[in-house]
């Protein structure tokens, strides 16, 4: 017989591993939180369609809901950006 304090019982497991499908969305983390990040445009659009969360350069993944114009952008997104770019120095290669 068991009284309302007591614990339910966990169920029997098969040892295997447990995966989960929705990707891990960061929050409240500092400083990612207070800055505009680098995203593909396309994913951008699929986010806004669908909800599903997207990934700056930095790694930061979240999905977007606010202007980023309201912010500074990322320096480690803009590092990154500016890397990338700055690799294509116009010989063709």
């Amino acid at each position: 017989m068991s009284t309302p304090l007591d614990p339910a019982p966990l169920p029997e497991t098969s040892g295997g591993t447990l995966v989960e499908e929705r990707p891990q969305t960061q929050t409240g983390d500092g400083d990612h939180e207070r800055f505009a990040h680098y995203v593909k445009k396309d994913k951008i659009v699929e986010s806004a369609v669908l909800g599903t969360p997207v990934i700056a350069l930095c790694g930061k993944v979240w999905v977007p809901g606010r202007d980023p114009a309201k912010f500074p952008v990322c320096p480690d997104c803009k590092r990154i950006y500016e890397g990338l770019r700055g690799s294509d120095d116009g010989d063709g290669s």
